[in-house]
Parts: C-alpha cells; structure tokens; sequence
C-alpha cells in the first residue's frame, strides 16, 4: 500500500509521485486509483489499487543505486540479437520487466548501437520511450530536473 506523496515506478510509463488517492464508479462498480503525477510533460496517471502489484509498480530507486544505473550506462554495449526483429522484442521484454538497470541497459546499447549506424523507426521509438522511463526516476531519485538528468545520462554513455 502506497501513499500520498510517496514516489513509485510504473513500468512502461516511467516514475511519478502519488498526489491522490481517488474512488471512480466504473460500470457499477466502486475502485480505487492511485493518481500519480510524472515529472516530464507534467502527465497524470491512475493507477488501479487493486493491480498495482500485477502491474509491477514499486518505489523508486534510492540515490544510491542512481550511480548503479549510471555505472551500467557506462558500461560495454551487451550482445544483443542480429535480427531487428528478435531485438526489438528483447528490448520491450526489457522495459515491460519495469527493472531500471534493464532499462538503463536497453538506452546505453540503443544510444550505443545508433552512433554506429542509425536505428530503425520501432527501435528509435524503443530509445525515446526507455530514455524518458530512465530520466523520470533519475529526476525523482536524484532530485534534479529533466536538463540536468539528460545532460547526465549523455555524459556516462561512452
């Protein structure tokens, strides 16, 4: 059970802090939501309480495993399947885990793979969307904001 303010993770969203905790009446029936608010594009989400074990929600990393994330940004590009088709599956398996040291892997071997020969439209996509669940926690963990976050991530990637 979470609560007000505390900062959580949603996988394939990124991370946000609950603001509410909310009651809607959804085809006759009474359910309860988490409405977390994201720290990029200022978006709102509601969570159902009654998944949000299922879903994988869980609280943020702590500032110390920020610099765990940032050592695996900074690591070798790990072996990733020929085929675009395998890779772009493993890559979403990766991200829908909700692990941020999966994440933080997906962004360091797309960012990596894109300075060698520029990525395909699906797996561009794959980057922007791990890039922006990655830098929504780091500024939550890290209490900084989305420029310095960025600027961060770019700066360890070798």
């Amino acid at each position: 059970m979470y609560n007000i303010g505390d900062k959580i993770a949603y996988p394939v969203h990124g991370a946000g802090v609950i603001e509410a905790i909310e009651e809607r009446k959804i085809l006759g029936e009474l359910k309860r939501y988490y409405v977390m608010r994201m720290p990029l594009n200022d978006m709102q989400v509601m969570i159902p309480m009654e998944k949000v074990e299922q879903i994988g929600v869980r609280p943020i990393i702590s500032v110390e495993e920020v610099g765990h994330v940032f050592a695996i940004l900074s690591a070798d590009v790990t072996k990733m399947p020929q085929n675009w088709n395998h890779r772009y599956r493993a890559n979403m398996d990766r991200i829908k885990s909700g692990d941020i040291y999966e994440v933080a892997e997906v962004v360091r071997n797309l960012v990596l793979r894109d300075r060698e020969k520029s990525l395909s439209t699906g797996e561009r996509k794959i980057l922007n969307n791990a890039r922006q669940i990655l830098i929504s926690e780091i500024i939550l963990a890290g209490n900084m904001d989305e420029t310095q976050a960025m600027d961060m991530i770019e700066q360890v990637i070798k």
